[in-house]
């Protein structure tokens, strides 16, 4: 009988071999069998047990990565790999300066053609409209490229076309032939995108870039409309010059700070925005200081206020949207459309408020 003190137990126990009736370790000179114990079992055993250090504990410091290879799930690893994965566009300086320029000019020209517009010379304003209109259709047909491009860029023309003659010659002036050739030219586009059948599988998929084309065009004709109220025409004014401020101001401010951005994609910064819609209302405020009544600082801020902020939340989605066809693997637009679509969409998609406005709180 062989005597095993306390402190040796739990040795003695993991050395004792089932099957064999001896304690291996103990008695050195014991006999080995591998009938339950061999090392394929040792192995498989091993591998299931707690990693062991190269110092010999269990739950200790890893081994180094030179033999074990590097473990995944770090934390710490997965973050750079992430950061990694998510490129930071810069900002163009001289891009950013050209895009305030091209806001400003176009703000500029459609001021004054609605200063020198009249009861009889309401013509050379419409061309001047048509002009800006065409710009639209190009800028938005190829960015958004939806299906039956050249049909969908054909029927806005036209509706282009019939809404700036009916806010020319159309008695009284309103706002409703306009919202009728809208519809009507949308309608059309849908159903030519339908005649062929490779167009007609990506239609649901741009409905709302086909209407946004065409809503778009259709909007410029108010600015026509406006110049036949009353005070429609210092209402252009002061739409359009905060509108051109916020955007001029917003692409400035991001040529020399554009911080915080909005986005590592987004070549846009939050404080351009932000600046550029303040100012924005401010020039508004002062333009309505100066106007004759109905306009006051207030009625004048507000309108500024409304499209200003309009302006600068479509300039920033137009560049979130040109981010993600990026992203989604399609071809990059014409440089020229896709730099001249923000100022113009934000011209487009801001006139439906001034014009609400203008009829609820200055009639």
């Amino acid at each position: 009988m062989i005597g095993i003190s306390s402190g040796d137990a739990p040795a003695a126990m993991k050395a004792f071999r089932p099957g064999s009736g001896t304690i291996a370790g103990v008695l050195p000179s014991a006999p080995r069998d591998n009938d339950s114990w061999d090392d394929d079992v040792s192995r498989e055993i091993a591998r299931s047990a707690p990693g062991r250090s190269s110092s010999g504990f269990y739950a200790g410091a890893p081994e180094p990565a030179s033999r074990i290879g590097p473990r995944g799930g770090d934390p710490e690893e997965e973050e750079e790999e992430f950061d990694e994965e998510i490129p930071v566009v810069p900002v163009r300086r001289q891009l950013s300066v050209a895009i305030a320029g091209f806001a400003g000019l176009l703000g500029l020209g459609l001021v004054l053609g609605a200063q020198t517009s009249g009861p009889d010379a309401r013509l050379p304003y419409a061309i001047v409209v048509f002009g800006v209109q065409l710009l639209y259709i190009l800028a938005f047909t190829m960015a958004i490229r939806p299906p039956a491009a050249g049909t969908v860029a054909g029927v806005c023309v036209a509706a282009a076309l019939a809404a700036d003659y009916l806010a020319v010659n159309r008695e009284p002036a309103g706002i409703l032939p306009l919202l009728l050739v809208a519809a009507g030219g949308y309608v059309v586009a849908i159903v030519g995108q339908f005649i062929r059948p490779d167009d007609r599988m990506h239609v649901r998929d741009a409905l709302s870039g086909t209407l946004l084309i065409v809503v778009g065009v259709v909007s410029f004709a108010q600015l026509i409309v406006l110049t036949r109220k009353p005070v429609g025409t210092q209402a252009v004014l002061v739409c359009l010059t905060a509108v051109a401020v916020a955007v001029l101001v917003a692409h400035l401010v991001d040529a020399f700070f554009p911080r915080p951005r909005i986005a590592p994609q987004v070549p846009r910064g939050a404080t351009g925005i932000v600046v550029g819609a303040m100012l924005g209302t401010l020039a508004a405020a002062g333009l309505g200081s100066v106007l004759v009544l109905p306009f006051t600082p207030a009625k004048g801020a507000l309108l500024g206020f409304v499209a200003a902020g309009v302006a600068g939340l479509v300039d920033l989605a137009v560049n979130y949207s040109e981010v993600g066809r990026r992203m989604a693997g399609d071809t990059p637009t014409f440089w020229v459309a896709r730099h001249m679509q923000g100022p113009l969409g934000a011209f487009a998609l801001a006139l439906p408020g001034a014009y609400v406005l203008t009829v609820f709180v200055l009639s």
